[in-house]
């Protein structure tokens, strides 16, 4: 069994669900970064544009000024992968430019051109399930099936796309997208239903870290969900999660090297 990798979040936004702007200047956000990888990261997501529920769009000019500045920082002084979790052309191209290696896209990659990014770079890829966009996703999200059947033929449909387009199956890493267009019940099957996600043969990232789903499930606020979150992610890496995407790094890397010791007998 193939150890669960961590990725660890940082947000180079004013407003973000969970950090709320701690990480907005640079010297805080490489900082944080440095951190992260301390703590056992295995990859670094980089945001500079809130996809909160409702959250408004940056332009592309803010988006690079947060971003590129902290990649070119960390190019050199981190050992670990550089993800730029954007859906805006340039900043993909510069933030690659920059020293990054994965592209995590929460608009499914699909815009054509970004597509081509992806082909031409030959970075890996992580391709989310979102339903509307950030300003319209958790408005009565409805699916016309049950929501892992709908999110197996929507993968299938985009795997074909990027496949035809030139894209090698081994850049691909899939997200169902926990949070982004679903309702409680929508997030709990997909942790569910894991299982039946990963016969479509691609590595699963999932990003569960202290939303709102598992607030609404205890009645408590943001603040209060770590262990909340623990216990999910713990339940998504028996799953078969490939790739847990955190804010709380320290705490998660116990929880996979802990797992991984009980699988493997290493007491």
């Amino acid at each position: 069994m193939t150890k669960t990798k961590l990725m660890g979040i940082l947000n180079v936004t004013k407003d973000s669900f969970f950090e709320k702007g701690k990480y907005f200047d640079s010297d805080q956000a490489i900082e944080r970064a440095l951190e992260i990888a301390k703590q056992g990261a295995d990859i670094l997501d980089i945001g500079g544009e809130s996809t909160r529920p409702g959250a408004q769009p940056v332009t592309e000019e803010e988006e690079l000024k947060r971003v590129i500045p902290v990649i070119q920082a960390l190019k050199n002084a981190i050992s670990i992968p550089i993800s730029i979790d954007t859906s805006k052309l340039n900043v993909a191209a510069q933030a690659i430019d920059a020293g990054a290696s994965l592209i995590n896209d929460v608009t499914g990659f699909q815009h054509p051109e970004m597509q081509d990014i992806a082909l031409t770079s030959g970075v890996t890829i992580c391709v989310m399930h979102m339903q509307g966009t950030p300003q319209t996703m958790q408005q009565n999200p409805d699916y016309p099936e049950e929501i892992t059947a709908y999110l197996l033929h929507w993968f299938e449909e985009r795997i074909e796309l990027l496949l035809k387009k030139g894209i090698k199956k081994q850049q691909i890493i899939l997200d169902p997208g926990i949070g982004f267009g679903k309702t409680v019940a929508h997030n709990v099957a997909i942790i569910e239903n894991l299982p039946k996600l990963k016969t479509l043969g691609f590595p699963l990232l999932i990003g569960l870290s202290r939303k709102s789903f598992m607030g609404k499930i205890l009645q408590r606020n943001t603040t209060d969900l770590l262990p909340s979150t623990l216990i999910m992610n713990g339940l998504a890496i028996q799953g078969g999660a490939d790739i847990i995407r955190v804010h709380d790094v320290a705490e998660h890397r116990q929880v996979i090297d802990l797992l991984a010791g009980l699988t493997t007998r290493v007491y």
